[in-house]
């Protein structure tokens, strides 16, 4: 099944596209966003909480999204929990 696109921060310039997708057959939300400086990716990656491992597994990534996105990041929960919202 193919992404349900959701949609892309309303303050994006004409080269960047931070986006929210979901797919619902896998019931995941699909994000695009920034890379973080090297700075954010080091504290990401050394932040500990109990049954978190330390540092950024492979497969894994840490992206910003900006709070302009909120209101479809929400819109993509809808989309997940409720079968009805398309």
């Amino acid at each position: 099944m193919p992404l349900q696109f959701i949609g892309i921060d309303p303050n994006t310039g004409d080269g960047e596209s931070p986006t929210v997708w979901v797919d619902k057959e896998k019931k995941e939300f699909v994000l695009q966003g920034w890379k973080p400086d090297p700075e954010l990716e080091a504290e990401c990656a050394a932040f500990e909480v109990p049954g978190h491992a330390v540092g950024i597994p492979d497969g894994e990534a840490v992206i910003r999204i900006p709070a302009s996105m909120a209101k479809m990041i929400r819109e993509a929960c809808d989309a997940l929990e409720r079968p009805d919202v398309a």
